[in-house]
């Protein structure tokens, strides 16, 4: 009996996988719209390749509130690296790339040896903190698909809220999940206001962790909007409250920034 049932269960997924392949998802024009509004009220239609945001941080871990610097560099749509420094002598620094072809990352704390990033927690937007460097900029990308969930209140704020997911070419379905970003928009500005994904434990890429990243005052920067509060939050509470104090734009960042040693 338990050699049918799993039998049937292989069989079952099997079918899912094929079906997927066979009637891959596509995008909606709503969606689309939405998003590349979004990035056209952001940029202002001029081009992005790097940026970099000093800031003032405060790190929030439980009951344990520590102040102090922060340096957060992104560039293209696959590469970002946040170094902290905080008034107590901790410094973390945490990194996304592409090794291998694949998308990756690691971080380290204090003067300890990098820590890979399991493969499943690598596929969301690499640049969080910088959404004119996100997915929303990938509506001509065939592996991306977005869609129009609809016109809803978030955290007391109305929004239009799309999501975005990848799908590779040999239609693996797990990956729609682990790639899924949802982006609340301003209706009136198109700017982002939240921006929520999923995060995993090392060991368990089934298992869900809510992340979501808050954005307010945004500025003009040589006429691109750059968000000068950010909040960066898991599982329903801060982790990391950021307020920009300058910002550069397309410095050339070379790729060995975002590699840590």
């Amino acid at each position: 009996m338990a050699r049918s049932v799993a039998i049937s269960l292989v069989s079952v997924a099997l079918a899912c996988c094929a079906a997927f392949a066979q009637n891959p998802p596509v995008s909606d024009p709503a969606a689309v719209s939405l998003a590349q509004s979004a990035v056209a009220a952001l940029t202002g239609g001029a081009t992005i390749t790097d940026v970099t945001l000093n800031a003032s941080v405060t790190s929030v871990l439980g009951a344990d509130n520590q102040s102090g610097s922060g340096t957060l560099m992104a560039k293209g749509t696959s590469e970002s690296r946040v170094n902290l420094n905080l008034n107590n002598g901790e410094t973390g620094s945490d990194v996304r790339n592409v090794a291998n072809g694949q998308a990756a990352g690691a971080w380290k704390k204090n003067s300890g040896a990098p820590v890979a990033y399991a493969a499943h927690n690598c596929w969301t937007d690499a640049a969080w903190f910088f959404p004119a460097l996100s997915s929303l900029t990938q509506t001509a990308n065939p592996a991306f698909v977005f869609k129009y969930i609809g016109k809803e209140q978030h955290e007391g704020l109305n929004t239009q809220h799309i999501r975005v997911f990848q799908v590779p070419a040999g239609g693996v379905s797990l990956l729609q999940h682990l790639s899924t970003v949802d982006f609340y928009l301003d209706p009136a500005s198109a700017l982002p206001l939240a921006i929520a994904f999923q995060v995993h434990p090392d060991t368990d890429a089934g298992r869900d962790i809510p992340a979501e990243i808050r954005l307010a005052d945004y500025r003009p920067i040589n006429g691109i909007l750059v968000p000068f509060s950010i909040q960066q939050m898991l599982n329903g509470g801060v982790i990391l409250n950021i307020t920009v104090t300058s910002a550069v734009l397309n410095s050339g960042l070379p790729d060995s920034t975002f590699n840590l040693q």
